[in-house]
């Protein structure tokens, strides 16, 4: 039987299985131990029976910046997935959904307004699998994940910025049912 658990400093070596997949994004050590060092309630993987790590998610609560706030792209408090991915050998289990609906209790629970994620426009998988969970597309982020020839991760696709009301949206504000049609630049989503 698979359990949820708060993700360790350990797993970063028994994770690969999970990250092998070429849509998943990896990152640097740092960028993992910054997370399990700031959000660890937020970090969580799904360990199959032998031990193995079928699926993690790394989640956080944040805002833009004050100095940002009369921004028409201002982001007010939510929850955000950095990363959820599920090792192809326990998809169809149920985890993405058990995973994300952690993080959205938190979020909850933090009275945030919307869970967010950033999903790569050519994913149709990952789009249908959020769809499915209530999400839905607010705006499309041109050239998310910037052009860079020596990372081939980098390749200048665009990105659908999906989100999924939370009770403190009452009126919907952070919903959109044609967000697809809305593009923006990464410079209005970060504020840089």
């Amino acid at each position: 039987m698979t359990s949820i658990r708060p993700f360790e400093a350990q797993d970063i070596f028994r994770f690969n299985t999970t990250n092998l997949d070429p849509l998943t994004e990896t990152y640097d050590l740092n960028f993992y131990f910054s997370y399990l060092a700031r959000w660890p309630h937020l970090f969580n993987v799904a360990e199959g029976p032998e031990g193995q790590i079928d699926a993690y998610i790394m989640g956080k609560l944040e805002c833009s910046p004050s100095y940002y706030s009369m921004s028409e792209h201002y982001l007010p408090w939510h929850a955000h997935i950095t990363a959820l991915t599920v090792a192809p050998f326990a998809r169809r289990l149920g985890l993405a959904r058990t995973l994300s609906t952690s993080l959205e209790k938190a979020g909850e629970e933090y009275d945030a307004w919307f869970v967010d994620l950033f999903v790569r426009k050519s994913n149709k998988i990952a789009q249908e699998l959020y769809k499915g969970m209530g999400y839905k597309v607010y705006r499309r982020v041109l050239d998310y994940y910037n052009d860079d020839p020596t990372d081939a991760s980098k390749d200048g696709e665009d990105a659908y910025d999906m989100r999924m009301r939370l009770k403190r949206d009452k009126t919907g504000k952070h919903a959109r049912d044609n967000g697809e049609d809305f593009a923006v630049t990464p410079e209005d989503v970060w504020g840089y």
